[in-house]
């Protein structure tokens, strides 16, 4: 069994989220919310719902990764043995 991923975000990163809260809670909540229930409300996002978001820009990035190794054949495929058929279509023109 995998260790779960502790999201964590730089401190400056977690300064701004927590200010955003406070002023989220400023602005449409009835009651303002101070710095260490910002942050400890910033803590359990990151802990209980990170991790959704965290796992769906693994599958959009592996989707992305996907796609563009199907896309290596038709984008640098080289047709085999062509020396001959250039040779000749050359030597018809020439």
């Amino acid at each position: 069994m995998q260790n779960p991923r502790m999201i964590e975000i730089p401190k400056d990163a977690r300064q701004r989220a927590i200010a955003s809260i406070e002023r989220y809670f400023r602005e449409h909540m009835d009651e303002p919310i101070g710095n260490v229930a910002a942050g400890g409300l910033l803590g359990f996002f990151l802990e209980e719902i990170g991790p959704l978001v965290y796992n769906q820009a693994i599958s959009d990035a592996q989707e992305r990764l996907r796609s563009r190794v199907d896309e290596l054949d038709i984008e640098l495929h080289e047709e085999v043995f062509g020396f001959w058929p250039k040779f000749d279509k050359a030597r018809k023109r020439g």
